[in-house]
């Protein structure tokens, strides 16, 4: 069977493309703000991160927002490093192919939605609005 021959994963930088989409997509209140917060796509999550959680199998987790949601943030915060929303590749890919029922596009907007959720602090009702995964 060569029907795939050529073809190669989706890159680091079609992941990246497919979350900025996303942002762009968003209603005007919320993109302007979005897109202030640093964007990194790495295939995995790095060693350090899943210590932190004690997570053992990197493939648990396809996303990661690190920073202070706006709902708590102070102006008498000492701000370390930028928020920052980490999506990770391979796990979405091996999500995207077990689950077969959505496109890799919806998976990483869905990913990407849930991420700037915990930086807005968005209720489920308001996630939903801009999400419609659960349609």
């Amino acid at each position: 069977m060569n029907d795939w021959l050529g073809r190669a994963a989706p890159d680091l930088e079609t992941i990246e493309y497919m979350a900025r989409a996303t942002v762009a997509d968003l209603p005007p209140a919320f993109a302007a703000p979005a897109r202030a917060i640093v964007l990194r796509v790495e295939d995995f999550p790095p060693e350090d991160i899943l210590e932190d959680m004690d997570i053992e199998d990197p493939f648990q987790l396809t996303g990661l927002y690190m920073g202070i949601p706006l709902t708590e943030k102070s102006v008498m915060d000492i701000v370390d490093r930028p928020d920052t929303i980490w999506l990770f590749r391979r796990p979405i890919l091996d999500e995207w192919a077990e689950r077969g029922d959505v496109t890799l596009g919806q998976l990483v907007a869905h990913v990407m939605v849930h991420e700037l959720a915990h930086h807005f602090g968005w209720t489920d009702e308001q996630i939903a609005t801009i999400d419609r995964w659960w349609e």
